[in-house]
């Protein structure tokens, strides 16, 4: 990264730091993008320009959780199907107590599920999401143009996906600690994705170098 690139991903962290921190202490909807510009030390239009919507500021994994689902499938490893390649996925983020899943502070989940402008938010990642590993499922499978499997595929691996993660903020915002949350989300998970298995265990399996693609 050069020092341009440095400086740049600095300020970016620094805005959304002071964002997060003004978000906690006063609620997201008084907090405007005045007050943080002020706060970050910048103008406003800099604030604008990292994170055109001020809810972008309280959920700054935008990119990676969009892009999670298909890029887990994207790089499947060969003889895997794309359900079991998002179940491991899943339980290993599970197991590090991963932002991207839903694990967070109490005072941070309260502050999302109290908003209504962040719960909007929020359902538009997820349908991002679906759609991005629609895409994936497509490519993978060579699904045609009008061939609607790979977003039935897609709505049912994101839709476990869009539960787990309300429920790991339920959780938090019940008081439990991130072990206890551990280990019911890997029990659900557990649950959600045997009951994929039937209809999706096989589906768009990637090969290994001398089999073939199971659709």
């Amino acid at each position: 990264m050069g020092l341009r690139e440095m400086k740049k991903q600095q300020t970016r962290e620094s805005i959304s730091n002071q964002a997060t921190r003004l978000f906690l202490r006063h609620g997201f909807d008084r907090v405007t993008i005045a007050d943080v510009a002020a706060a970050a030390q910048v103008a406003k239009m800099t604030v604008t320009n990292y994170f055109p919507r001020k809810e972008d500021l309280a959920l700054d994994l935008h990119e990676v959780f969009v892009a999670l689902l298909a890029r887990t499938v994207a790089e499947r490893k060969p003889g895997e199907s794309a359900l079991a390649a998002l179940r491991r996925a899943f339980l290993e983020a599970v197991r590090r107590h991963d932002a991207v899943i839903g694990f967070a502070g109490p005072d941070f989940a309260r502050m999302i599920t109290e908003s209504p402008a962040l719960v909007a938010r929020l359902r538009e990642f997820h349908e991002e999401r679906e759609d991005a590993l629609a895409a994936v499922l497509a490519e993978e499978t060579g699904a045609g143009p009008g061939d609607v499997l790979p977003r039935l595929a897609a709505a049912q691996l994101g839709g476990v996906h869009r539960v787990l993660f309300g429920e790991a903020l339920r959780r938090t915002v019940r008081g439990e600690t991130h072990e206890e949350i551990e280990a019911a989300l890997a029990e659900t998970a557990k649950t959600a994705f045997d009951l994929l298995e039937p209809s999706l265990g096989t589906y768009a399996t990637r090969p290994s170098p001398k089999g073939r693609k199971a659709l």
